[in-house]
Order: C-alpha cells, then structure tokens, then sequence
C-alpha cells in the first residue's frame, strides 16, 4: 500500500496514556493507515528522528466564533499544536440569531469577550439564523484546523424572550422553546450547549447577559434535550449545586471552568473538592495553565491615570516610546502615575526570546522596586525604555501561584489543562499557547505530568469530552491529525500586540517554535513553525 505520508522513526505518543513506542505512522486518504516498520515509501516522508509524534492537540475552551470569519488559520492556537477548536463557551454564541437581533449579539460578545465589534459585524457574513445555518456557513470559510460548536443559553434565551431573558424567569412554554431550539441545533451538529452564570460579564448596557440567573431548573430541562442527544453541557460562573443539578437530573456530560487559590495548600484542597464533585457524575474541569488575568504596556493597556497619561496612552507605540524618552514628558507621567495595581500579584515577563510567564510568588513586581528602590511608575518607565516599549507585565489575576497550580493538576484527574480563551480578550491576556506551555513546563520542566499522561489529557481525554470517537488518539482508522515536535525545543515565543484585525483592532498573538509537524486530516498545516496556508480543516458536527 502506498501511502500519501509516512512519518518515519519518531516516538510515538499515541494519547492513551501508553508509554512512548518507536515507529512509523503511514496516512492514506486523511486517516491513520499503519502504524509500525513500514517498508514502503510514502509520497510524502517526514523524518521524525528524535522528534515525539502525538495526536493533535483539542482545544476545548476557545471563543474563535467571530475571528474564523478573517483568520480561517485560526493562529495562533494552530501554531501550538491544536487541531480541533471548541467554540460557543460561555453562553455567547452568534446563534440563533434573528436578522434585527445581530447588532445585539455582536455587542454582548464585544462587552464580554473583548472581540470588537466593527471587526465582528464585518468580518462575518451574518447569513444565518438558527445555530445549524451558523455551521453551514462555516464550511464555507474553509477552516485551516478542525472546529466544532456549542450552542450558547444567551443568544438561545434572546431569541425565545427578547429584552425579558436578562431579569425575568422564564415560562414553562418558553423553557419547552429554548429546549426545542436547543436540540435542533445539536441535531444540526452543534457539540452541545453553553451557560454563563459570572455576573461580571455584562451587555453593553451593563446587566448581566441572559441567562445568567435563569432558575436551574430551565438549564436542567435544556441539559434534557442534550443528553438525549448525548451532547456536552459547558458552563461558566456556576456553583457546585447547579453542576450537580444539571449532571443528577439531565443526566448530560459537563464541562466547567474551573482555578485555584494563591493560599497555602489551595492546590490540593482545589483538587479534594473537585473530585468530591465530581464522584459519580461525568464532571470534567477545565483550568488554566499559568497565572493570568491582565497583560500590559506600552503595547497595550496603560495602568496609570492622568492628563499626561491620556495624551500618550492616544499615540501609537512609536509615539509612546519617544514620549517617555522625553525628560519632560517622562517627570510629568511619574508625577501623575498612580495604579490600582496589585503589585504583588504582577510579574515582569521579560525581554528574552522566549517569556518568563513561571515566576515565583518572591519574583514579583512588589520584590522588584523593594530592591531597586523606585516607585512603579518609574520602573515601568525604565524597563518600557529600555526594551523600545516590549517590555509586558502580567497581573495574575487567575491561578497566582505555580505551585499550587501544579498541585492541582497533580492530585485530579477530572482537571484538564486548557482555558485558553483563544479569540476573546484579545487585547487584555494571551493563554492561546496553553498545550506548548503544558509540553514546556508541566511535562518537561515540572514532571507534573509523565508525556504520556499529559498527552493523554490533551488529546483524548479532549475527546472524550467532546464526544469525538475517531480523533485525539494514533490509531489505525483514526482521522489523520498528528503533531510532529521536539520535546527539547518546544516553547512558546514572546507575546506581541498586533493590529491585522478587521478595522486595524489590536490583538496579542504568540508564535511557537519546536513543531516540525501538524497534520490536520491527513495534510500538513504547519511545518516547521510556519502555516502551509492547507486549509483541511473541517466543521465538526455532532453525530455525524
């Protein structure tokens, strides 16, 4: 048999958990083919000599809804390894959508997800209504990884209840509604469903978006129509309770976002509770991987207020870095920098190649002037000028401490690496690079993981989730989407703003470097660090 590619000599990993085999992996028609000495040549050979060959890697939390319609290489979490992207966490979906509601739903997902609007509104075609439409459309982009959707309760709750869904409860003919709108979307592919109950996140208009303080019992009778269905229930915000009443009474899987404390002994409490939780119940926890909440700089977001303030945070960073460098200019901004800003919970990231996003509780900001005596304005200053306005901060607002974060992943296995919100915030954090962090640090540098083990938790674990039966494991028949790197090498780059957003929006992006190979249904869609532009991605639809 003569296959489309042979990748020959690596490690294979193959995301059972199963200790590392050397072999050869033969790909014919986008599906695994052979897996073991294979003799004959392959129209295409990769040399994976020395280099570690996984699954792909499944990206369960992303918010790529709005940045697929401009980006269809869906970077940078295809620059790290993922394969298959979830989309539609947290409630906020584009659909269902009736034709007067579009304004609405791009503006909650702007105010929640920090997407921008103007990018949102152009950058999509907007031809759909119900969630099945939305996944045909689509398919139309062409996507460069494969993507799968959930069906969010507040665009679902919107359509049945209008301006009623933020603060009323619904009637039992519309909770009949919201189900039934609910199951034609899974029955039209969608992975399943999502809710949002973090009042924080607001509309525009600064309630809290729909859903959020809906009675559970309206999730349980829509959790109904998706465990009928066999589809996931996603939920943000919600208490131990509503997991529980959702997983006891409909009887569906459940996927929640979930963190850790900064306290002493916080990891393993974390992790005691979590798995009391989830005892008995199809209970999956999803955290992310390093401490993050807020990045600034020059770049980006200023953290000081004031008249001198404003005139520079108006300029671009060009204008920014000679402002600063003006001795004036410089007195005034120090004169006036005042911050809210926990300092002690914010790191500088560094100016190597690569960022120090691992300090340690001692390493922070706070330690910082402590020991070089200037006040934070000044050394916000300083380091802005010296690295030409590169220089980023991070104010771990989530998962503050390393350790504890590693305790937690340690002693759950109903906690997934992940969380990393990839097309939201984008201006504000950049977790997009979770799996190459996950490889970098928890696998080689920490041991937290065995590769096999953190493999695993990345891939087919993933997929169980999602409920994909022939993705995230090296199996002969298994659809073909492998990752090809150098355990040695892989990290990911530092963090940059860029600005190629519809409208010239500003985004932080994150490239990699260590992948030699991914392959996405058989085809090669980065090699070498860089996209090949293959575009073999496809809409994953429930079911099918």
């Amino acid at each position: 048999m003569t296959h489309d590619i042979v990748i020959r000599g690596g490690s294979v990993v193959d995301g059972t958990g199963a200790a590392p085999f050397s072999a050869d992996v033969g790909i014919a028609g986008g599906k695994i083919a052979e897996i073991g000495k294979i003799a004959a040549k392959g129209k295409e050979e990769i040399d994976a000599d020395g280099l570690t060959v996984s699954p792909g890697f499944i990206d369960l939390h992303t918010h790529l809804d709005a940045q697929i319609g401009w980006d269809p290489d869906l970077t940078p979490i295809s620059w790290h390894g993922v394969t298959t992207a979830l989309m539609g966490n947290c409630g906020v979906t584009f659909a269902p959508c009736k034709p007067q509601d579009r304004e609405f739903l791009a503006a909650m997902m702007e105010s929640v997800e920090d997407i921008p609007r103007n990018a949102i509104m152009t950058g999509l075609p907007w031809t759909w209504e119900e969630y099945g439409d939305y996944l045909d459309t689509l398919d139309t982009l062409k996507p460069g990884i494969n993507v799968a959707g959930l069906v969010g309760h507040s665009a679902v709750r919107y359509y049945v209840m209008g301006e009623r869904s933020f603060a009323e409860e619904a009637s039992p003919a519309e909770i009949e509604q919201m189900a039934g709108l609910v199951g034609r979307a899974l029955d039209a592919g969608a992975i399943g469903f999502s809710t949002n109950r973090f009042a924080p996140h607001k509309a525009p208009d600064g309630r809290s978006i729909p859903g959020t303080f809906a009675d559970p019992a309206e999730l349980v009778a829509i959790g109904k129509a998706v465990a009928a269905r066999n589809g996931l229930m996603q939920a943000v915000g919600a208490t131990g309770d509503v997991l529980k009443a959702i997983a006891d009474q409909s009887k569906s899987r459940v996927l929640f976002s979930y963190g850790v404390g900064a306290d002493k002994g916080a990891g393993r409490k974390s992790a005691e509770g979590l798995d009391k939780l989830a005892e008995g119940r199809d209970l999956t926890a999803i955290c992310q991987v390093k401490g993050t909440g807020f990045m600034f700089g020059m770049q980006c977001s200023l953290p000081f207020r004031g008249p001198t303030w404003e005139r520079v945070r108006a300029l671009d960073l060009g204008g920014r870095v000679a402002a600063i460098k003006d001795g004036a200019t410089a007195a005034a901004l120090i004169e006036e920098g005042k911050s809210g800003i926990p300092l002690e919970h914010t790191y500088y990231i560094g100016d190597d190649e690569t960022p120090n996003l691992t300090a340690p509780r001692d390493a922070s900001v706070k330690d910082a002037i402590a020991k070089s005596g200037e006040s934070f304005v000044e050394y916000f200053l300083r380091l802005s000028r010296e690295t030409e306005g590169r220089a980023l901060f991070n104010f771990r607002l989530f998962c503050a401490d390393m350790d504890e974060l590693g305790d937690l992943f340690a002693h759950s296995k109903n906690v997934l690496p992940s969380l990393g919100d990839a097309g939201a915030h984008v201006s504000q954090i950049i977790d997009a690079d979770w799996a190459t962090f996950t490889l970098k640090y928890w696998i080689k540098e920490r041991k937290v993981y065995s590769l096999p083990e953190g493999i695993k938790r990345m891939t087919s674990d993933g997929a169980r989730v999602m409920g994909l039966k022939d993705r995230g494991a090296l199996k002969v028949g298994m659809r073909a989407d492998v990752n090809v790197f150098d355990l040695d090498r892989v990290t990911q780059l530092q963090p940059v703003i860029v600005h190629n957003f519809p409208g010239g929006a500003p985004h932080f992006t994150m490239r990699a470097r260590g992948y030699h190979a991914t392959l996405v249904n058989g085809v090669v869609n980065v090699r070498n660090d860089e996209s090949t532009g293959a575009r073999a991605g496809t809409v994953l639809r429930h079911g099918r």
